[in-house]
């Protein structure tokens, strides 16, 4: 039976590629691919010759029949984000919804993530933690979920990771400090890049920094 594969790509190096991932890309008949271009180049630098579909938010809902009718003709097909593992702030979920209803096997190869490479050296707590993926950019939705995370928090210490903008990143921070000011936190930007960065403190203290509004950013508050 055919096979929807969820690959993790490289967050910035492409030397994290791993060796299943590369074998994993190289056999099937498809890859759906966040941005082309950026997919493209990835492959180019392994010789792998798969054929390339764009498969992005403002898309997936219409190709997802697309895939399964390739599932269906037995081909296998594997999903890359630009940057990371698949579905993680990204698209894929519902695809992979409707290729499991479809009766189809999906299977991780797993891989990068930026959530993890922020996590393990932030020097906050690892035993437990809660992704919330992008902070919500309207106001009253963004309080709703600094009332959720003081809540969850206040019962159930607890490490807070999500991403975000370098361009809303000092916006984000500040109002991040107005609430949680003592709380300790760290923001891993460029990560595994030549200029990856970690900066590490209290809320209070991070908000005053001048940190470099460029590359991907995650941040982690406990």
């Amino acid at each position: 039976m055919s096979v929807l594969y969820i690959v993790s790509t490289p967050i910035g190096n492409l030397k994290d590629i791993t060796l299943r991932a590369l074998e994993t890309l190289n056999q099937v008949g498809f890859i759906l691919a966040e941005d082309t271009r950026k997919t493209g180049l990835l492959l180019a630098k392994y010789e792998i010759k798969g054929q390339l579909i764009s498969f992005h938010e403002y898309t997936e809902e219409k190709k997802t029949g697309q895939v399964i009718s390739f599932l269906k003709s037995g081909a296998d097909v594997a999903l890359v984000s630009d940057a990371g593992t698949p579905a993680l702030a990204d698209p894929g979920f519902k695809l992979i919804r409707e290729v499991i209803k479809a009766g189809f096997q999906v299977v991780p190869v797993p891989g990068p993530s930026a959530v993890l490479a922020a996590l393990v050296p932030s020097g906050l707590p690892t035993d437990n933690f809660l992704f919330l993926g992008y902070l919500p950019k309207k106001e009253g939705k963004m309080t709703k979920t600094l009332d959720f995370i003081e809540q969850i928090t206040a019962s159930h210490p607890i490490t807070i990771i999500f991403f975000e903008s370098p361009f809303r990143l000092e916006k984000t921070l500040k109002i991040l400090a107005a609430r949680f000011p003592k709380r300790d936190a760290a923001v891993a930007r460029e990560l595994t890049k030549i200029h990856e960065e970690f900066l590490r403190g209290k809320l209070e203290d991070l908000s005053k920094q001048k940190i470099t509004a460029k590359g991907e950013v995650t941040i982690l508050l406990r």
